[in-house]
């Protein structure tokens, strides 16, 4: 096939002879180094709670969540995010925000034995809250309603206790308006004014999210999350969203969930240039592990086919289930 027009005669064909040829003039090519691991983490020891609806992750005791993130380490991986896993909720999500809760006490260890992993912390209060919404619940003549205001206080709580146990990173994913400028505000004046804020800038109410519901036990316990999280259907929402976290003092902006986003991710990175993450989501792993057990699909192939996606739609951080596994693949030439 010959490229005519405003492109010269071109012959692919010839570069693609062999595997080095090939990668030789790729255009795309994920790395390890933008990895990042989730985990989940509760209290107790020896802890390795299997999650039925995603193969090969766990609810891991601090313990057990230090060896998980050694492994992910040594295959390259520079980050987790962790998601913690209360013994108690209540409706002011007060473990969300306790000097030893369960992701402050993971955080110290994890920093005194891998000081050089990258840790960083959902901040949220749905797996605290005993009712688990996002936000501060008020029960009105019309039924509850979630409260903006008073949760972004409790939000810039919970940021600094994570900043005090040694987080790297604070990852807001709440979507309560106006969270980024709250939770700045709060880290500055207690004197974390370089940790750094990776905001869930456009986390959209999808269906991928069942698996983690599971897995971090924060399904809602009446309605939905609708009337904070995002339209699927909305793109220029998601643009203000960005730019609104941004003018608030995010350093990084975050796509959530990724493959059936991929629109919005290479919109965001090209309109703002910002540092950018995509959030492959527990549905998007569970659906592939599936299809994998079935005989389906290449687990390996496909796994980095999808990466490479996201890299090529904008995506300079990927958060992903198989990141341990694709960190193996991709060091051994994947």
């Amino acid at each position: 096939m010959r490229i005519v027009g405003m492109y010269p005669a071109y012959r692919p064909r010839r570069l693609r002879r062999t595997a080095a040829l090939r990668r030789l003039v790729r255009e795309t090519n994920p790395t390890v180094a933008q990895l990042v691991l989730p985990l989940f983490v509760r209290s107790g020891r020896n802890v390795r709670r299997p999650v039925r609806a995603m193969p090969g992750v766990f609810q891991l005791s601090p313990d057990q969540l230090i060896r998980e993130a050694e492994r992910a380490y040594q295959a390259g991986v520079p980050a987790v995010l962790l998601f913690g896993i209360p013994d108690r909720k209540d409706e002011k999500a007060s473990e969300a925000y306790a000097a030893k809760g369960v992701v402050q006490t993971a955080v110290r260890q994890l920093k005194k034995a891998l000081p050089e992993l990258i840790v960083i912390t959902d901040v949220c209060l749905c797996e605290y809250m005993s009712h688990g919404h996002c936000g501060v619940v008020r029960q009105t003549a019309r039924g509850p309603e979630i409260l903006n205001d008073p949760t972004l206080e409790l939000l810039g709580r919970v940021a600094v206790s994570h900043a005090e146990a040694g987080a790297d990173i604070v990852a807001p994913s709440d979507m309560m308006d106006g969270r980024v400028r709250a939770i700045r505000a709060a880290l500055d004046a207690n004197g974390f004014v370089d940790t750094p804020i990776m905001s869930y800038a456009a986390k959209f109410a999808s269906a991928f999210y069942g698996p983690f519901r599971e897995a971090a036990e924060s399904a809602p316990k009446f309605g939905d999350r609708k009337t904070y999280q995002m339209d699927p259907a909305n793109v220029h929402e998601a643009l203000r969203e960005v730019a609104m976290d941004i003018a608030e003092g995010a350093d990084i902006v975050m796509v959530k969930p990724a493959l059936a986003y991929l629109d919005v991710l290479y919109r965001v990175k090209a309109e703002f240039g910002y540092p950018t993450a995509a959030y492959a989501v527990s549905g998007e792993y569970a659906m592939l592990k599936a299809a994998a057990a079935n005989g389906w699909l290449d687990e390996r192939a496909v796994t980095i086919e999808m990466l490479t996606a996201l890299r090529r739609a904008g995506a300079d951080i990927i958060i992903t289930y198989a990141a341990k596994e694709a960190a193996e693949w991709l060091q051994a030439g994947a």
